[in-house]
């Protein structure tokens, strides 16, 4: 015992001094320790290492060597027949399989996006407050207006065979007949019925059209009438619900009224107040007329013209008279007359009172808006704001 003592002692002592030696003895450990040498006559312990010995993959036994790398990674092996209707095995999947795994990914990512999108369509407006909404009632509702006029603009019929309507008792507000053309109603809030028909509570859009007119038509709206303005119109509306879905058709007629021998420009429009501002003599918009004469023209007949004549009780003079430079392709002499009162027959009684006859007849301007050149007979052409602004129009 007194040896053992010893030589722990010693062997202590020299893993302090870390002094290594050529090994006498061997003796192994678990822990890597190769070689130790001991006497029991010397104080000194000789210790080395065996180097590190480089791990090997051995193929593990039952496995298919074309199937594993040189790593041992395990390939799942498919079978497949091929175009002859032999069994073949392969290491990656077949090509259709690949191609139905890619295709429902494809179909699922766009179900998720049909679904995330009727979501978003789905969600509903937010709610308003009854303060916000009262809010909104008092400063940008449009306020009540009268039931003949709301008859009007759901094109039901015009201003005045809408007062018939009423009168005769076929109208009805909530539930009640109503006999009053004035009676004011709002057409979002109350329920109106025309006929044993409810009106539409969306009314249609105000429309402004300027026509090139041609000859043989009359402007009056009546149902009567085979060569009205408005049938030219009639394509129109029937493109209306391509063109605006979900909007009732409007109720067109136009604005001041063209004979039925005068050609030109007049505007068409379903805005009662646009129409009663523009026709009304005291928005004191010029008209410029083309008058082609029959016959030779000379000063005196355009010094008799400037001068005016009477018309209904009223003295009516031109702005401006005057005879057009002659053309080559046209023969007979033309007068580019101005007026701005708008009588009816205005210009052709002041060219009769002058002693002249006309052969044609063309209004050309109204106002700062003029006929363009090259819109058709019988075709029209929308309004913009800049030509709604020169007409004299503020919306």
């Amino acid at each position: 015992m007194a040896a053992i003592a010893a030589a722990v002692a010693a062997a202590s002592s020299a893993l302090s001094s870390f002094r290594l030696t050529k090994p006498s003895s061997l003796i192994r450990t678990r822990h890597h320790l190769r070689t130790i040498s001991c006497s029991s006559h010397s104080t000194e312990f000789n210790i080395t290492f065996a180097p590190s010995k480089p791990k090997t993959l051995e193929p593990k036994p039952g496995l298919v060597p074309e199937f594993s790398d040189e790593h041992g990674q395990l390939f799942i092996p498919w079978i497949v027949r091929d175009e002859n209707g032999n069994l073949t095995l392969q290491t990656t999947p077949p090509a259709r399989l690949l191609n139905a795994m890619a295709n429902a990914k494809t179909q699922s990512k766009k179900k998720k996006e049909k679904q995330s999108s009727t979501k978003a369509v789905a969600v509903a407006e937010p709610k308003h407050s009854k303060a916000a909404r009262r809010f909104y009632n008092q400063n940008f509702r449009d306020p009540p207006q009268r039931l003949s006029k709301v008859l009007a603009a759901a094109g039901v019929a015009s201003r005045r065979s809408s007062e018939e309507l009423i009168f005769e008792g076929r109208v009805t507000v909530n539930g009640s007949v109503c006999n009053t053309p004035q009676t004011r109603v709002d057409p979002v809030r109350d329920v109106i019925y025309v006929n044993g028909n409810r009106l539409s509570k969306k009314l249609p859009p105000k429309v402004y059209l300027a026509l090139n007119k041609p000859k043989g038509y009359i402007c009056s709206s009546g149902e009567k009438e085979t060569k009205s303005v408005t049938s030219l119109f009639d394509d129109y509306l029937k493109s209306w619900d391509k063109r605006n879905p979900g909007k009732p058709k409007p109720r067109l007629f136009t604005v001041g009224r063209l004979d039925v021998a005068t050609t030109g420009l007049i505007i068409v429009t379903n805005d009662g107040e646009f129409a009663q501002k523009i026709s009304h003599p005291s928005s004191n918009l010029s008209k410029e007329y083309i008058a082609t004469i029959d016959g030779a023209v000379n000063k005196r007949h355009l010094i008799a013209i400037s001068k005016g004549t009477v018309i209904e009780g009223v003295h009516c003079t031109p702005d401006v008279v005057e005879l057009i430079p002659q053309q080559p392709d046209i023969s007979r002499p033309r007068l580019r007359i101005v007026v701005h009162e708008g009588r009816n027959h205005e210009v052709r009684e002041l060219v009769k009172d002058a002693g002249l006859q006309i052969h044609a007849l063309k209004r050309v301007r109204i106002g700062g808006f003029r006929l363009p050149a090259d819109l058709g007979l019988g075709k029209h052409v929308e309004l913009k704001q800049s030509n709604l602004k020169a007409l004299g129009w503020k919306s």
